[in-house]
């Protein structure tokens, strides 16, 4: 269901409601979707840390300028009317 903002602000309980039941409620901004009404729903166990030890890997060179690579990037043409 999409509402406009002045319908969600007087009818905001009734589209609450609407997404407790499991409807999708998305208000919307000068006829674009700029909101989404989702309940909210407390976590049943806290979140743990370090789930992907072991399954991410990480260059030991990671950190290091790559001088032919940032010599790409401030020569680019991204913005081909500007100065550079």
């Amino acid at each position: 269901m999409k509402v406009n903002m002045h319908e969600a602000k007087s009818q905001l309980s009734k589209l609450g409601k609407l997404a407790w039941e499991g409807e999708e409620v998305v208000i919307a901004r000068s006829g674009e979707a700029w909101l989404r009404l989702t309940p909210y729903r407390e976590s049943l166990e806290p979140r743990k840390s370090g789930g992907l030890e072991g399954r991410i890997w990480i260059s030991p060179d990671f950190d290091e300028e790559d001088e032919e690579l940032m010599e790409a990037i401030e020569n680019s043409k991204v913005f081909p009317d500007s100065d550079r």
